[in-house]
């Protein structure tokens, strides 16, 4: 029987293999090894273990091209379970590699390893990896560059030198003590202890000016900064003194150029930025502080800097030129920024914005309360409850199984329901400031997915509410990007609101961030088969349960069906 079952897989495997070379035949396949390993990295004075990839922190840097194929082989040597997300990559019909943990894989164990292939389609520019497993993507990511193919180019200027910003946190603490602190006390989680860019909290903070990232320009060249945030839980505010931006990509697609003199980027959202070195000779801070509209919510309230450094023979300002940017509870600096994004929408690189809507989906976003069991202690709302998160008040209940293998074997039972509901069952004035009944704080907890028919079209209104707090929730969907048509503040109306829309040039992303007490309506083609998780991109947030999966359905036709699974998927 194990023979038998034994050629049964290499079979198996060897049907996937086959069908992802006819897939990729035209495009190269490259290889990369990931070792997940502990590292001891020294920040803010003090030195500490911290998970890894390579030993780096950031992590590796990808690079491929428009359409190619990338294996990854993931070992992890770790102490930790650990899965790799691909942020933003649609992996065609092929979840089994998308990496969130018990929703498409289990994770794999300390001392195992899994073989992952990320298959590329029509992304292009820049997008990341990171882990998606408890809170170990704090250290555990890195950039994903995706360059066009070969023979063609950028749709704008051609830079004369690419750098990588990564904007992140730093915990003094070890990051699994702090999550499993969060979790045990129902409340807040502790704030980071500083900002990072490219790993490096900046000058600004104690013992950290000599490993500050320094960018070294030349008089009169351009740059493309290839720009993640990759911080926990709170949106930022970015800029360089006395330089413009042009935003000219965001989210794996090029956007119309954009200039502004700072920018807002949201946790798990990309954005490919030019900038210019045309002033005096000098010395220049480039700056990153978080947006945080929600006054009762803790932040780390203090500014991480890189330096930028141009060439030749000068005395450099003392002290440096510092940016200005938006006051940290600047909401409308926020929103004003992210809604004047635009697709490019050129003849060489089109759009196809959903016309017709087959399904229309409207999910509330919530802060929720549940109080606490009898012999418990608890943080949230004077003592008396523990934080939750919810869409459409269910709070999402992980798994302790894969969802994607329960579908694909089809035996779901004790693993999902198919019962998320289209609209939110509590319906009432979603922003109101104040009244609400307390009984609408409490959500319901379960595992459910909404099952949409392949290549149904789909319109999808996030409205955040004010339950217990309002503030901004950056959704990121799986295996689908999704044009954003329209946000706003306060309740959303269609009658008002959808004949707003922008279906002309609306920007194609992977992470939005739906302004607080406000809403913001997406659309996307259910054109790919398989589990795909949708979550909030605070991580409090998804640990509070702030998520929920889509199941989309096989097609008719052969190449319209996910793909088998690898041989080597880790064991739950």
């Amino acid at each position: 029987m194990i023979q038998k079952m034994n050629k049964f897989i290499t079979f198996q495997a060897l049907g996937f293999l086959l069908i992802l070379s006819f897939i990729n035949s035209q495009a190269a396949t490259l290889k990369y090894t990931f070792v997940v390993q502990e590292t001891n990295y020294t920040r803010l004075c003090s030195t500490k273990s911290i998970l890894t990839v390579n030993g780096l922190f950031p992590g590796p840097t990808i690079t491929a091209r428009r359409g190619d194929t990338v294996i990854v082989d993931v070992i992890n040597n770790g102490n930790h379970n650990i899965t790799i997300h691909w942020h933003g990559v649609k992996q065609p019909r092929n979840p089994w590699s998308d990496g969130p943990e018990f929703v498409t894989q289990c994770p794999i164990q300390p001392g195992g390893n899994f073989t992952q292939t990320v298959l590329l389609s029509d992304e292009e520019g820049t997008l990341w990896w990171h882990a998606h497993s408890d809170w170990s993507r704090a250290t555990v990511y890195g950039l994903f560059v995706i360059l066009p193919r070969l023979g063609t180019t950028y749709p704008f200027h051609q830079p004369d030198e690419e750098v990588p910003v990564l904007l992140g946190e730093w915990w003094r603490a070890d990051i699994q003590t702090v999550m499993e602190n969060f979790l045990e006390s129902g409340g807040d989680p502790a704030i980071s202890d500083a900002l990072t860019i490219n790993g490096q909290p900046g000058d600004l903070y104690n013992c950290s000016a000599s490993g500050t990232t320094k960018i070294k320009v030349d008089q009169g060249k351009t740059y493309l900064l290839r720009m993640v945030n990759a911080g926990m839980n709170n949106l930022m505010f970015f800029g360089i003194a006395n330089h413009s931006l042009t935003v000219v990509g965001s989210d794996g697609a090029y956007t119309k150029p954009l200039v502004s003199n700072y920018i807002t980027i949201a946790p798990g959202q990309t954005i490919d930025l030019l900038f210019e070195a045309n002033q005096p000779n000098n010395r220049y801070y480039v700056a990153a502080k978080l947006f945080n509209g929600q006054p009762a919510s803790r932040f780390q309230n203090t500014t991480t800097t890189a330096i930028i450094e141009y060439s030749g023979n000068y005395t450099p300002s003392n002290p440096l030129i510092v940016p200005s940017l938006p006051a940290s509870n600047d909401r409308n600096a926020s929103f004003n920024f992210t809604s004047s994004l635009r697709s490019l929408a050129s003849a060489e690189h089109p759009i196809d914005v959903p016309l017709t809507i087959k399904r229309t989906l409207l999910y509330t976003l919530s802060i929720n309360a549940i109080p606490c069991a009898a012999n418990e202690t608890c943080e949230a709302i004077r003592n008396t409850s523990r934080f939750a998160a919810s869409i459409n008040n269910i709070t999402f209940d992980m798994p302790s199984s894969s969802v994607l293998q329960a579908y694909y074997r089809g035996v779901n039972r004790g693993v999902y329901g198919d019962d998320f509901p289209d609209n939110p069952p509590l319906k009432f004035n979603y922003t109101q400031a104040s009244g609400l009944n307390a009984t609408l704080r409490l959500p319901t907890v379960g595992t459910e997915v909404t099952m949409l028919k392949h290549n149904h079209t789909v319109e999808l209104v996030f409205q955040g509410t004010n339950l217990v707090a309002g503030v901004d929730h950056p959704m990121h969907l799986h295996g689908h990007s999704f044009y954003v048509v329209g946000s706003g503040f306060g309740n959303y109306k269609r009658s008002r609101d959808a004949p707003n829309y922008n279906l002309v040039d609306p920007p194609h992303m992977q992470t939005i961030a739906v302004p607080q007490n406000g809403w913001t309506a997406i659309r996307f083609k259910a054109d790919n088969p398989g589990v795909w998780f949708m979550h909030c991109h605070f991580e409090r947030h998804v640990s509070w349960g702030m998520g929920m999966v889509f199941i989309v359905r096989n097609g008719k036709a052969s190449n319209d069906k996910v793909l088998p699974p690898p041989a080597d998927m880790p064991p739950c």
